[in-house]
């Protein structure tokens, strides 16, 4: 008979922290820790294979289910001594998700589940604590009654306030049972007149409304947007935790919290965390109440007056640091763990590898080497290498004029200026429309994800260092200020008034979420250094790296940021950019007007001294690096004016008249030009053109070799080749002019001449191409267009609705695509080496950054990728990663 549940509690347990994927995270550790003899309340774990039985059989469960689900619970009961439903004596449990990676707060939980009339009149005999068995009761619908039956959670907030305005109290814990009673019966009504029937009364009915909710929250919208975002497949499935409940709202005794073993944040060796007294956990990171800290030095570095756990319950504080200590030694990681405090005694709720910026991640990466917890390899392994963009974005200039106007927690790091935006779908619009937005809640909840994801940054006025919002926006790396308790937020009017000034949608504000500072206006911001842990860690994925990375720069400033970066020479230097400045287009439509090849060199004369000086610089940078030059590739027309007054200009400056430029314009315009009159063409029909930047190209490297004594290695790349007498004949051109130059010079120029392959064809016609290429470099921008037949400017409008039916798993051009793309480029690989053993492989397209894809390279054999500057660290570490895990082919030259 197949096994659907897995039971847990008491010292032992069926599964283990290995069977994440069956188990999901929160059940697999559960199992651990109740393995490791932790206090963890009993309970048992429905496995992902029912939420994958549930989605695809019209949401009905395994025959066997029924059986297990009640064997288990007969184990709880028997466990803890009270039984499910008993009025006098009764189980209560709580119902909760579990992916097998963190996804929090994305799906649904029910606490206090098993709670009616009778069970909750029995709970306050049997605690003899009568508010505390009704505020759990009343919890109990509110949650059931949003998450289970569907009854929209403002309806029981707006009865609570009533209540709580009627009886001229601020705080929830101000209620009495009495109090609570009467809530409960306005809630009652609200779930009888909203849904036409009474709220359940029978806790097996509860129970598994409970079950086939959490199931059912695994394709809720914030879920599956999530998944989106953190590419999460949609098959993994959540499985689901029933587990006895112990109460931290039991009286002053009790208390929940959160806690991380170390700063997620900043990665430093303090326990980290937040806790309430006489609390349920989601009024922790709900914001409903403001958060104690843990340890006394967390309450002084936040100037708190509250008093922290560590003093108030000074015996349970010392139990939950040495589980803390067991729990990062057992998991060689920082933990996110999750605590009850049931009258002195606590209870583990969780623990999980802890969501952290890339910042902490490596610190704690390299300190736990240094402890000798992790090996090197490990620490390599473990940083997500898209996670260092959150390293590499600006940080507010310390000698800025600041106009700060309020304080909050520095919940997630990093600085970002924008225009306000009060609720997620208007981040989202104006983001789509190239805006900068700062989204302002008084509270996020995990239906706001799509608007964090959009904003460049977050600003809230309640919660805390553990907040949804923090949480979040740490794992986002976007810059984040929470509990910013001074600023007033009225999201229907639309603004914000702090210290008696309002803030509009749409007005402009900064947000430090290194401080916590929020400021009027846009603040000027400076560029990271990179120092430190960063060093270190990228020194040790430096030693176990096989596949080189360059970088695409043609200007000086780029290829300077590479170079510090680490990148070991340009792969893709597109030298039409170098066209478009002051006097250089000026030329270059000169030459485009020319009617005859001598007044095209003419123009074209002008244009060399300055393409010279360009390479000049990128060689002296690259001191002998490998520098890949592109000749022109865009068809002509670009190059030309589009209105009248600029073809005025251009009519002056080579003696015709507008009408004759705008002729031209009309005789060069193309239907489809990415497949027209460009690349290798333009080469074929003005040679001149590939002359004057080959003869640019080998004079700087003769100047740079006789200034610095240094070799320039210019790699020259004949862009668009589709027919193999294509590059023959101009690399044939460019032979010509390396033997001119070198006579002319005295200097003995060393250089490659290959093409960039990014045509279907091309990658099939390898094997002949390689007789004269010395070099492939895979151009997959152009490449995934011509073999999808979609162009990359059009495709956004369409590529979400692909991707949301499941026809596509992710955006071609954000992730290569290994299945056509990359066989393509896997043919192209074989077949050139076949011809030309040692030929040099890399590919220089947007996916040069994209790690997934520099896995894909690394597998097929590449020498090199070529990314742009600041993602030359993100691609070194996927580089590294994919020599660990044993996907690294290479095979040629470096």
């Amino acid at each position: 008979m197949a096994k659907w549940v897995y039971r847990f509690g008491g010292g032992a347990a069926e599964g283990r922290a290995e069977m994440r994927n069956l188990l999901g995270g929160k059940g697999a550790n559960l199992a651990e820790m109740s393995a490791l003899g932790l206090p963890v309340p009993p309970g048992f774990t429905i496995t992902t294979e029912v939420c994958t039985y549930f989605q695809a059989n019209g949401k009905t469960y395994p025959a066997e289910l029924k059986a297990q689900v009640e064997d288990a619970l007969r184990a709880i009961e028997s466990s803890v001594g009270v039984k499910f439903g008993d009025a006098k004596q009764p189980l209560l449990v709580s119902v909760r998700s579990g992916a097998r990676v963190s996804m929090p707060g994305m799906m649904d939980t029910v606490l206090n589940l098993g709670l009616n009339d009778e069970t909750a009149a029995g709970l306050a005999k049997k605690s003899g604590d009568e508010r505390f068995a009704y505020d759990s009761y009343r919890r109990f619908i509110q949650m059931y009654g949003n998450v289970v039956l569907g009854v929209e959670h403002h309806n029981f907030e707006e009865i609570l306030e009533l209540h709580k305005s009627d009886l001229n109290v601020d705080n929830d814990t101000e209620l009495t049972a009495g109090n609570w009673k009467k809530v409960i019966e306005d809630y009652k009504a609200k779930v009888q007149e909203e849904l036409g029937k009474p709220f359940p009364q029978d806790p097996v009915e509860q129970l598994w409304g409970a079950i086939g909710a959490v199931f059912g929250s695994w394709n809720i919208p914030r879920a599956v947007t999530y998944r989106k975002i953190n590419n999460i497949p949609e098959d993994w499935g959540t499985a689901v935790n029933v587990q006895a409940m112990v109460f931290g709202n039991m009286g002053q005794d009790c208390a929940t919290g959160v806690a991380f073993t170390r700063n997620p944040s900043t990665g430093a060796k303090e326990f980290y965390g937040e806790y309430l007294v006489n609390a349920q956990g989601e009024d922790v990171v709900a914001g409903i109440r403001t958060p104690q800290h843990l340890t006394l030095a967390g309450k002084k570095a936040n100037n708190s007056t509250l008093p922290a756990m560590e003093e108030v319950m000074p015996d349970v504080f010392k139990q939950l640091d040495a589980v803390r200590a067991q729990l990062e030694k057992h998991y060689r990681d920082m933990q996110d763990i999750e605590f009850t405090v049931q009258q002195g005694k606590l209870y583990m709720l969780q623990t999980r590898n802890g969501k952290r910026t890339a910042a902490a991640a490596l610190k704690i990466a390299v300190d736990l080497c240094s402890e000798g917890l992790i090996d090197h390899t490990t620490a390599v392994s473990r940083i997500d290498p898209a996670s260092l963009d959150q390293l590499l974005h600006p940080t507010l200039d310390p000698k800025a004029q600041k106009n700060v106007v309020a304080r909050g927690l520095p919940a997630s790091p990093g600085a970002a200026s924008g225009e306000v935006v009060f609720t997620a779908d208007e981040a989202e619009d104006r983001a789509s429309k190239g805006e900068k937005v700062i989204l302002v809640r008084v509270e996020t909840s995990p239906e706001d994800i799509h608007g964090m994801h959009a904003a460049v940054g977050i600003l809230t006025t309640r919660g805390g260092m553990t907040s949804h919002a923090a949480v979040v926006a740490r794992g986002m790396g976007r810059p984040c200020v929470s509990g910013a308790g001074e600023i007033r937020v009225d999201a229907a009017a639309r603004v914000m008034v702090v210290k008696g000034q309002k803030v509009a949608e749409g007005d402009l504000i900064t947000i430090d979420g290194g401080t916590g500072e929020v400021m009027i206006g846009a603040v000027p911001t400076i560029q990271p250094q990179l120092s430190g842990d960063f060093a270190t860690l990228m020194s040790w994925a430096d030693k176990v790296r096989k596949l080189k990375v360059r970088t695409n720069a043609e200007t000086p400033l780029d290829a300077r940021t590479a170079r510090e970066f680490g990148a070991e020479g340009i792969g893709l230097c597109r030298t039409e950019h170098m066209f478009f400045e002051g006097d250089r287009i000026v030329a270059m439509r000169e030459m485009i007007m020319a009617d005859t090849v001598e007044d095209r060199k003419k123009a074209l004369a002008k244009i060399l001294p300055m393409q010279r000086k360009d390479f000049v610089e990128l060689f002296k940078i690259m001191r002998g690096l490998p520098v890949t030059i592109r000749l022109l590739d865009p068809p002509l027309h670009e190059f030309l004016p589009n209105t009248r007054e600029e073809m005025a200009e251009v009519a002056a400056a080579a003696g015709v008249s507008a009408d004759a430029v705008a002729a031209r314009a009309a005789m060069l315009h193309e239907s489809n030009p990415m497949l027209g009159h460009r690349g290798c063409r333009l080469g074929i029909t003005y040679p001149e053109i590939y002359e004057m930047q080959a003869r640019a190209i080998f004079e700087a490297a003769a100047q740079v070799q006789k200034e610095l004594g240094e070799t320039a290695e210019a790699e020259i790349m004949i862009p668009l080749v589709s027919v193999p007498r294509e590059l023959q004949l101009m690399k044939a051109v460019v032979d010509r002019v390396a033997q001119e130059v070198t006579r002319e010079s005295g200097v003995k120029l060393p250089y490659l001449v290959g093409t960039m392959i990014e045509l279907p064809r091309a990658a099939l016609l390898a094997n002949e191409i390689a007789k004269d290429a010395e070099f492939f470099s895979f151009g997959t921008n152009d490449l995934t267009q011509t073999t999808y037949g979609l162009s990359r400017d059009d495709a956004a409008r369409f590529i979400a609705a692909y991707e949301r039916q499941g026809i596509i798993k992710q955006d071609p051009f954000i992730s290569l695509d290994p299945d056509g793309v990359g066989e393509l480029v896997k043919i192209a690989a074989e077949r050139g080496r076949k011809t030309r053993d040692k030929l040099k492989l890399g590919i220089c397209g947007e996916h040069g950054g994209d790690p997934a894809s520099i896995h894909f390279c690394a597998k097929v054999g590449l020498d090199y990728v070529s990314c742009s500057p600041y993602r030359v660290p993100i691609a070194k570490l996927a580089a590294a990663q994919a020599a660990l895990t044993g996907t690294d082919g290479r095979k040629g030259e470096g």
